[in-house]
């Protein structure tokens, strides 16, 4: 059983809650930053944090963040905007991830396995902040929720589970199959818990995260994809938050989000280009090693790429040392697999790929290469990988826009080639998910349309296995599978830069990229 070292017991009392009232464009021009600064300005002034000591009626300061990607998916938890509710600190699991990739309690306080498909997990007295319970019968409705949801969350991908209530504090997840780090799976963003009312809004897929969480931080006000308010849940479970709420702007230009810390428009940045890092004073610079990968998909289904060998050809063009020593900077390592050296348990069982297919000419077969440009750097690496593929003799047209007008295009298999950015321990903190959401035929984010027998069989044989040694090379050994199809290229191991203002703490980059505001995040 794992017990909580949290700072209140399963089942304390609480208090009565309170009423919630191209390369040569890699250097911007200086006159970018100059017409950006006022309109960021503005921004912040209008939410109520403009003069940078706006504090709520109970004391603290409000925070001011920058956020690069904007709701693609109106705040559904079940795709990619989960991270910016659980960044935000609005919502929770039933467990989270330590330092060191180990589940430790959320809302759960303990749990205990009580045969190979069942698992009981107490939770502790919390409430939603709508002001209901956090009841047994509520996050077994919840996990339900995201269960039936289509496209399927990249957590479950390959798991089908049921949730029932167990008395008056807990509840019993079973699987259909035996699931032995069901704990990681649950830390996922995408499987929080959410409050009746986030599901009554008559629309039968339809989930409204607004007031139905158990962080820190409640959202009161949002404002399309342009912003965000959150203000102060002071009945949250773990302690009443520093700040009295936080301001947050959705900028997707990077060095507009360098300059607004520069300047002082904001508290925290996240995702500064590796372009503007340099320009920071080094005390507002958090580098920390992630597990995020970018990687070229090829479009295995269909299209020029349908074809092994025009894989194979694309794979043998791309030479990823010329982007982790150029396009980064040194801020990140030329790619090696699928997992980076942030996994550090990877780089000693990590397999050699075989039986791929023979590359042929390309013969000026044309292409369509897509990226996005919330992370400054993509949109160069494309540029690269452009001419590193016209070199080998492809005919590349390039295609780059924001990720929330990006994301179906790219899952309906629209491109023949997409490059993003994933964070492979992201979605459960457990090497094989990564794997079953993103390469296997029923998964969710599956980029590249890949759907191989060999690859399936792979993943599948990692799913069972339970031992952590085990289950860690049965991945490495599926991970070889997978490179071998050449559906996708590692390019680069990531490096996140995040822009703290001197006079802010408690934030806490997360190599997860799980979390970043909390409720000792303070100034």
């Amino acid at each position: 059983m794992y017990f909580s070292r949290s700072p209140r017991s399963p089942r304390s009392p609480r208090r009565a809650r309170r009423p919630q009232g191209s390369l040569a464009l890699r250097r911007p021009r200086a006159l970018v930053f100059l017409c950006l600064a006022p309109l960021l300005a503005s921004c912040f002034a209008s939410s109520g944090g403009g003069d940078g000591k706006a504090s709520g009626a109970d004391g603290g300061a409000r925070l001011r963040v920058a956020l690069a990607f904007p709701p693609a998916e109106n705040l559904s938890p079940y795709g990619a905007d989960a991270t910016i509710l659980s960044r935000l600190g609005v919502t929770e699991g039933l467990t989270a991830l330590d330092a060191n990739g180990s589940a430790v309690p959320a809302l759960a306080a303990s749990w205990r396995r009580e045969d190979d498909r069942t698992w009981l997990f107490t939770l502790r007295e919390a409430v939603f902040q709508d002001g209901t319970e956090v009841t047994p019968a509520a996050v077994a409705a919840s996990l339900a929720r995201a269960g039936a949801a289509r496209p399927a969350p990249a957590a479950l991908a390959g798991v089908t589970l049921t949730a029932k209530a167990a008395g008056a504090a807990a509840v019993r997840v079973t699987t259909a199959a035996p699931d032995p780090v069901l704990p990681l799976r649950l830390s996922s963003p995408s499987l929080a818990v959410l409050a009746p009312k986030a599901f009554g809004t008559g629309k039968e897929d339809a989930v409204d995260p607004v007031g139905a969480g158990t962080g820190p931080f409640e959202i009161t006000r949002l404002t399309g994809t342009a912003a965000a308010r959150l203000d102060r849940f002071d009945d949250y479970w773990g302690g009443r938050a520093q700040a009295s709420g936080v301001d947050v702007r959705f900028v997707a230009d990077g060095a507009a989000r360098a300059n607004a810390l520069r300047t002082g428009e904001v508290d925290v940045a996240e995702a500064i280009p590796v372009a503007q890092a340099a320009g920071l004073d080094a005390g507002t610079r958090r580098e920390t090693a992630t597990t995020r990968t970018t990687s070229l998909h090829l479009n295995a289904k269909s299209g020029v790429f349908e074809d092994p060998a025009l894989r194979a050809a694309a794979r043998a063009a791309v030479d990823a040392s010329v982007l982790a020593a150029g396009v980064y900077e040194g801020h990140a390592d030329a790619g090696a697999g699928i997992y980076g050296p942030a996994v550090t348990w990877a780089q000693g069982k990590r397999v050699r790929p075989s039986g791929r297919a023979k590359a042929v000419a390309p013969g000026g077969a044309s292409v369509t290469l897509a990226t996005y440009d919330n992370r400054p750097e993509l949109p160069e690496v494309a540029q690269v990988v452009k001419q590193q593929l016209e070199k080998a003799g492809f005919r590349v047209k390039l295609e780059v826009r924001e990720y929330s007008r990006l994301e179906s295009d790219a899952l309906a298999g629209k491109f023949d080639a997409f490059i993003g950015a994933r964070n492979s321990l992201l979605d459960t903190g457990d090497p094989v998910s990564v794997l079953a959401g993103d390469f296997t035929c029923d998964g969710g984010y599956n980029l590249a349309r890949l759907c191989d027998p060999d690859v399936d069989r792979a993943v599948g044989t990692a799913q069972t296995a339970a031992d952590t040694d085990e289950r860690r090379d049965a991945a490495m050994a599926a991970e070889a599978v997978i490179l071998g199809t050449d559906a996708v290229v590692p390019l680069v191991h990531q490096r996140i830069v995040t822009g703290v203002a001197a006079n802010v703490r408690g934030v806490a980059p997360d190599p997860y990229e799980r979390a970043l505001v909390g409720a000792g995040t303070r100034r």
